[in-house]
């Protein structure tokens, strides 16, 4: 049962139980690119160039470098396999999440041994050195660097206390130094640097590596859904009905999740900034979302490790930054904060949300709308403007009636092709604030762009105009159950 789901390690074993969700490989893997290669033709998905396909985890019990460490990749690299993993059909999770949102089980200190401290490596340690410790990997030849793609970021505020969590691409540069890349405006964390950058005082952060996957899709909720100072810890203990555990850190004033696999403990050091390449020097960073290897930031803030704790044989955790897994962390968040959002203006219209895979969780969302009466006709437009307020990095939204299914592509398609007219259904919202990393939101893609990151949106009304609903029902088939002649389908 998902309910009984704790941490990483359970959660596989959950898997074990699943025929095609879970496999290992004894083949030694190098770090340097391949852990990703592989996994790019397995089960990679996404915006990951094809060839690509939905596979299943894969465990690497032999990594280059790293005698008797694991790696793993791909855990939420499924829709299907994260309904399994957090009790809920797969068109359902966003009405999931949402519910979740709106009952959080916030987190709890344990007074119990921490496991994520079984074995600890301090940075006054001689010969201490985290790369020697982490088994980091590369997405691509092409990074400017070795990254945790996946790892909890916890801090507070230091003036209120005001705790959050959030994942961030960290590029490893020395024993020591660890890179954090912000989206600028866009995390609450960095909210907490910034104010105490102004103070002159280090942020103390944790980085917590291999932990229950609820959590790892908690944390990608964003504003308004999750305000300052909501703790997304809290709807992870409403996924599971019980608080996640935390334990205090060892070297700096914060928390960590106490049964993570790896935990580093450091703190963001005020007014010192990096190069985000500052390894390899080749001006990029690692795959983005949108499928593409991002720039590497000229400024990055620095996270100065003081120390990394594990469990015994610990497993690492990664995940390719393009791929399905990415997807799922945020787009699933992203469909709840949309349901939220629409139903309170106009309840009962909103049938379902999909973020689509092809705008990596974040870009493109299709929307299911039931109009109910005639006064219900333009209102699915409102919806869509709603969307946008809910996650403002949405860039497309694609609305459909509720005999279309969102989660269908064909279907979509479809109706796209037959209750749409791109000059009548078709409405632009130019210069907005978008997202950074899609490489079309910069001035010399569009000179009338007037900085990085402002886009179109854009509403592509797929509906059919409510008096004209009777001209377009679908052709209607006999409803019986198939498998009376076909059981074993």
């Amino acid at each position: 049962m998902s309910k009984n789901i704790t941490d990483l390690r359970s959660a596989i074993e959950f898997l074990k139980t699943i025929p095609g969700q879970y496999t290992e490989t004894d083949v030694k893997v190098d770090p340097e690119g391949e852990i990703s290669a592989v996994y790019k033709y397995l089960g990679a998905g996404g915006t990951v160039k094809r060839p690509t396909k939905e596979g299943p985890a894969l465990m690497y019990n032999n990594v280059k470098g790293f005698p008797g460490r694991q790696v793993l990749i791909g855990l939420l690299a499924s829709r299907k396999r994260v309904a399994y993993l957090l009790g809920a059909e797969p068109e359902r999770l966003g009405f999931l999440l949402n519910e979740s949102v709106k009952t959080p089980i916030p987190p709890v200190l344990t007074s119990a041994p921490p496991l994520c401290r079984e074995v600890q490596y301090l940075a006054t340690d001689k010969g201490f050195d985290i790369r020697k410790i982490i088994p980091t990997s590369t997405n691509t030849p092409m990074d400017g660097g070795s990254y945790i793609t996946i790892g909890m970021a916890y801090a507070s505020d230091v003036e209120t206390g005001e705790t959050d969590i959030t994942i961030h691409r960290l590029c490893v540069h020395n024993k020591d130094e660890i890179s954090m890349f912000f989206t600028p405006g866009a995390r609450h964390i960095g909210a907490f640097r910034e104010k105490a950058e102004k103070l002159g005082k280090p942020l103390p952060i944790s980085i917590s590596i291999g932990v229950d996957p609820a959590i790892e899709i908690a944390a990608c909720f964003e504003p308004p859904t999750t305000p300052i100072g909501y703790d997304e810890l809290g709807i992870a203990g409403a996924i599971r009905g019980k608080a996640v555990e935390l334990t205090k850190c060892l070297t700096v004033d914060a928390k960590c999740i106490a049964n993570a696999e790896y935990v580093i403990e450091g703190e963001l050091l005020p007014n010192v900034y990096v190069r985000e390449d500052r390894v390899k020097k080749n001006g990029n960073a690692m795959p983005e979302f949108p499928g593409y290897v991002g720039p590497a930031a000229p400024a990055t803030p620095v996270l100065k490790v003081k120390a990394v704790t594990t469990r015994k044989n610990p497993i690492m955790q990664t995940c390719i930054g393009p791929s399905e897994e990415h997807v799922n962390m945020v787009g699933i968040p992203t469909e709840a904060s949309i349901l939220q959002m629409v139903e309170k203006a106009m309840p009962g219209r909103l049938k379902n949300v999909y973020a689509h895979s092809a705008g990596g969780g974040k870009y493109m969302a299709v929307l299911q709308f039931a109009k109910l009466q005639p006064s219900d006709e333009g209102r699915q437009r409102q919806a869509a403007l709603l969307a946008f307020s809910a996650f403002s990095e949405l860039k497309h939204v694609i609305l459909v009636d509720d005999d279309v299914d969102p989660f269908d592509s064909n279907d979509v398609l479809w109706a796209m092709n037959t209750r749409y007219q791109g000059d009548i259904d078709t409405i632009f919202i130019p210069g907005v604030r978008c997202h950074p990393l899609d490489p079309s939101e910069r001035t010399e893609y569009n000179p009338m762009i007037r900085d990085t990151g402002i886009s179109c949106k854009t509403i592509f009304d797929c509906t059919v105009p409510y008096n004209l609903k009777e001209k377009y029902v679908r052709a209607p088939f006999l409803e019986l159950d198939y498998r009376k002649w076909t059981p074993d389908y």
